[in-house]
């Protein structure tokens, strides 16, 4: 018998190309203004967003605080005080939810173990934003469920999302639910508050060095085929193809 019965997916950075989506949003929307932003400059944003998301995590600001606050530091770094934020904001969750790419054909990772274990998404962001991106890659109809934290009032790590997610799944058994995810500070410590096991994707393979130390950890999604154990291990597939 497996271990795990039931999967909690993080999205963005996980599941999908979270960076792929950004730039994409971020370009559109500085060209519709009639300005082009520079590879630096996206890179620059992609810091100050992350820096907020973060903040958020750990209640230092709010939902309206966080998607305001950094177009605003944005904008006044690059000096350019004369674009309709609001505006802008509305267009850039536009342009983020109507793309996407991939990470590690997860489509077909989450399709392969339908039927073995139970899939569920579980990520902090904007409800129109992620169901739009969800929905147009096929993961939405992939997955059995998916937990926003916009509409749950409180974003992962806090307890109250998990606790949210645990009334609403069929899985009861916490030692039979495995969270996978690239965040160490939201997926994995939120995991182990949690009390549930955690599955840490570091495809970079970035070094940890936080106090949150996952009980599992993978480069490549494949590799949850291992963990459990419901097919083949994947370095066995891969040598028989």
């Amino acid at each position: 018998m497996n271990r795990f019965t039931t999967i909690l997916w993080d999205v963005d950075g996980t599941l999908l190309d979270f960076l792929y989506s950004q730039e994409y949003a971020i370009k559109k929307c500085f060209r519709t203004v009639g300005r082009e932003i520079t590879e630096a400059q996206i890179q620059r944003y992609s810091q100050i967003n992350e820096e907020y998301w973060k903040r958020y995590e750990l209640g230092e600001v709010t939902k309206e605080e966080l998607l305001r606050g950094r177009f605003e530091k944005l904008f006044a770094e690059l000096g350019v005080g004369d674009i309709d934020l609001e505006k802008f904001q509305r267009e850039y969750e536009e342009a983020l939810g109507s793309v996407f790419s991939h990470v590690d054909d997860s489509l077909t990772i989450c399709k392969s173990l339908s039927g073995h274990v139970r899939q569920y998404g579980v990520t902090n962001g904007i409800v129109a934003v992620q169901r739009g991106k969800l929905q147009r890659s096929g993961l939405l109809e992939a997955l059995d469920g998916l937990f926003i934290s916009e509409e749950i009032g409180t974003p992962k790590p806090h307890k109250a999302f998990f606790d949210y997610c645990f009334e609403r799944i069929e899985e009861k058994d916490r030692s039979k639910i495995l969270i996978v995810g690239d965040s160490l500070t939201s997926d994995i410590k939120g995991g182990m508050q949690a009390q549930i096991a955690t599955c840490w994707y570091r495809p970079d393979g970035t070094v940890n060095e936080s106090p949150y130390i996952p009980d599992y950890e993978i480069s490549d999604l494949h590799m949850i085929y291992d963990i459990l154990g419901v097919f083949d291990t994947w370095q066995s597939r891969r040598d028989k193809s």
